[in-house]
């Protein structure tokens, strides 16, 4: 409707509530914005040993983090995304990079073009040192108008 802003109405979506896979705690943050992505963290697993996958298992060097996440392109048009771009930040201030071999096995997504208004719920891998608790996720909402190399991000914590 021409004149209406985002968010005039109260009315929601039923998306459907799932539970939580085993060892999984649900993660309940404020969603986050970064650019004209936003991003709802969704749970949290720590101490994974392997992943396994219809063709493949792979043991941590440490530990397994899984993120679960949900990332929704409020922008106007597209965005090439990168799904694997986000890091983990240890509680020790180290940052881990997204584990390639763990995402691809587990067949989650890379670059993706994330269209206006579309939802992507995924999860994301990190092998950790066994001793390293995850803190936060920097996260990439993608290229803007006036981030068009998408250089910032915006840190989410993960509480307890």
């Amino acid at each position: 409707m021409a004149g209406t802003s985002p968010g005039a109405t109260s009315e929601t979506y039923p998306v459907p509530a799932q539970a939580v896979r085993p060892g999984e705690r649900a993660l309940r943050l404020p969603t986050t914005a970064d650019g004209d992505t936003a991003f709802t963290l969704l749970g949290l697993t720590t101490g994974l040993a392997a992943v396994q996958g219809s063709h493949a298992e792979l043991e941590a060097q440490g530990q397994y983090v899984r993120v679960r996440m949900s990332v929704v392109n409020n922008g106007r048009s597209s965005v090439a995304f990168d799904a694997r771009r986000h890091v983990l930040l240890d509680d020790r201030g180290a940052e881990h990079r997204v584990d390639a071999e763990a995402m691809t096995i587990r067949r989650q997504p890379d670059q993706v073009d994330l269209g206006s208004n579309v939802r992507l719920e995924y999860d994301v891998y990190y092998d950790l040192p066994e001793e390293a608790r995850p803190a936060a996720l920097r996260v990439f909402g993608g290229p803007t108008l006036t981030d068009l190399r998408d250089r910032s991000s915006t840190d989410i914590p993960l509480g307890k």
